[in-house]
Order: C-alpha cells, then structure tokens, then sequence
C-alpha cells in the first residue's frame, strides 16, 4: 500500500503562483512508481494534468496547463510537486494526486493511488 497526501493548496489570485505537494509513505517501492496529477472542477468530471516517469525521463502535460505548470519529485523525500504559474481561474478545481506502476495507466487517469485531494481556488 502507498498512502499519498497533499498539502499546499489554498486561494491565490489569477496570474499568481501556487506549489502543491504530495507526501507519499508506505511501499518502499514508492520511488520506482509514476506519479501524477489530476483536477476536479465543480460539477465536472475528473481530467489529468500532469504526469512523470518515476526517473523523470518521461513527462506529460494536458494543453490547458503545458507552459504554465511543472512535475517533479524528490525520490529520496518521497515526494511529488505540481508547480503552477500564471494560474487562471479556470484552473480552480480539487487537485489530486496519483501513483501506479504504469505511467500510461495515470495518462489515461488510472491509479492505484489516490491522494485526498487540495482545494485550489484562483480568483480573476
């Protein structure tokens, strides 16, 4: 089991910036999964964000957030980052974040794990 938590969520007004993190325990093979992230908006479905190869070779990115937001992590931290610049108020959802072996499973918004979610408000 991996247990995933996020933090760093919170109000921001549009064109600021916002980190989110994501604290994963449990699996000490946690650092050989993918990871993503992924988005809820109010009455709307779930939709992917970012996501990265456990080694960072591969990395992808939705056309709504390519430019603007970055993935990374710090296997020896056990940790996941979404750094969001030029936040647009379309960009105010519950982000999640996510980890499985596959990376093409999180492209296609599979997960074995899930996180509970940050709230991320961005007012125009």
């Amino acid at each position: 089991q991996v247990q995933l938590g996020e933090s760093g969520g919170g109000s921001v007004q549009a064109g600021g910036s916002l980190r989110l993190s994501c604290a994963a325990s449990g699996r000490s093979t946690f650092s050989t999964y993918a990871t993503g992230w992924f988005r809820q908006a109010p009455g709307k479905e779930r939709e992917f964000v970012a996501a990265r190869s456990w080694n960072g070779i591969s990395t992808y990115y939705a056309d709504s957030v390519k430019g603007r937001f970055t993935i990374s992590r710090d296997n020896a931290k056990n940790m996941v980052y979404l750094q969001m610049n030029s936040l647009k108020s379309e960009d105010t959802a519950v982000y999640y974040c996510a980890a499985d072996e596959a990376l093409r499973s999180l492209r296609v918004g599979v997960a074995a794990y899930w996180g509970q979610g940050a709230q991320v408000t961005v007012s125009s």
